[in-house]
């Protein structure tokens, strides 16, 4: 299977186990089941791979804090009220330095809200989510082949940095099909991860642990951790630009938002109007120097996200005054079209006196 036509989730689970992925531990939500059901069907397909349906998404993140010290590259995947349950577990994997690849794809809310597809888990997954100073990557996919794709960076880049990486889709990327290309086939053997706990015969015992009474020890590994999110921020931040080079006023948007956004500018382009979007793909570590960069030309940037302004303060930061920024959304699970998209560009491109 090289090129097919698949679902988002079905193609994220056919990505992690391209990946290498060992573990995957869940439990059913809309709009994610396809993936947990596309899991238990072909993990097995690899020997000495394990799929559990755990009894509570708090159960299924301490599996996987269970597998990653033991040296697995292991998943779990939610919709946002499971991944809220998910949170203490997610700061006790940051706390110890070790990688995880946890999957939410968005829905509606607060509460239980809606099954529909929604972009407000943005400042949880961004501002870490649980307790502590700690980060996660944060990839934000706009299409099912980037479904696919950042599954696999999601377990290199968790390797690379000893640290939890979520991949923040929506019900929307869930659910269509579209074609998809795999670009590597699962390895054959996996090396065991350096500090995993695989029995000590031969070394002396390690203790991988999240307590210590000593307040200045703490200090110093939050430091450690701040120090390697720096270098996070240095190495990996990506994004995407479309058609700003001679752009009044960029639109910046963020996964099915952005593809959204992409057809209305394609439409308002036919018009005249000069509008061009910029995407962020890693929303953390957010491109904040892209953004300051590109304020040096373009003075007009219109956010919009599906819930009620969370990206929009970290645009707002980045430009540090250096341009105007307004914000149009579509909270609860309301999806709009490009059409209504375009209209709202549109009357502020003509507002601010753009030609």
């Amino acid at each position: 299977m090289t090129n097919v036509l698949m679902d988002g989730n079905s193609a994220i689970a056919e990505a992690a186990i391209r990946a290498g992925c060992q573990c995957y531990f869940g439990y059913p939500i809309t709009p994610q089941n396809e993936l947990t059901e596309y899991m238990a069907l072909n993990l097995s397909r690899r020997k000495g791979c394990a799929f559990v349906q755990a009894e509570s998404e708090v159960a299924a993140i301490n599996m996987v804090y269970g597998a990653s010290v033991a040296g697995a590259r292991a998943m779990t995947s939610s919709s946002s009220p499971g991944i809220s349950l998910k949170q203490e577990g997610i700061s006790y994997l940051a706390a110890c330095e070790l990688p995880a690849v946890i999957v939410n794809m968005q829905r509606g809310g607060p509460g239980l809200g809606s099954i529909s597809a929604a972009q407000s888990d943005y400042f949880q997954a961004t501002r870490g989510g649980g307790h502590g100073d700690y980060r996660t990557i944060v990839l934000g996919p706009s299409s099912v082949q980037e479904l696919a794709d950042m599954t696999m960076r999601a377990f290199d880049l968790a390797d690379k940095y000893k640290i939890p990486v979520i991949i923040l889709g929506d019900g929307v990327l869930g659910q269509m099909k579209e074609p998809v290309e795999f670009k590597r086939e699962a390895p054959t053997v996996l090396a065991v991860r350096e500090g995993s706990l695989r029995g000590a015969k031969g070394r002396p015992s390690r203790i991988i642990k999240t307590f210590t009474s000593n307040p200045s020890e703490l200090e110093e590994i939050n430091w450690s951790l701040f120090r390697r999110y720096t270098l996070i921020k240095k190495e990996e931040t990506t994004f995407e630009t479309f058609l700003t080079e001679d752009a009044r006023l960029v639109v910046v948007a963020f996964g099915i938002a952005a593809r959204i956004a992409k057809g209305a500018i394609k439409n308002l382009r036919a018009e005249g109007l000069k509008v061009g979007l910029m995407r962020p793909i890693t929303l953390w570590p957010f491109p904040d120097e892209p953004l300051k960069e590109m304020a040096k030309t373009i003075k007009q940037y219109l956010v919009f996200e599906m819930n009620m302004g969370q990206m929009v303060e970290d645009v707002q930061l980045a430009l540090a005054g250096q341009g105007e920024v307004a914000f149009y959304g579509r909270p609860g699970g309301v999806i709009p079209n490009p059409s209504e998209v375009a209209r709202v560009i549109s009357r502020l491109y003509y507002q601010k006196g753009l030609k």
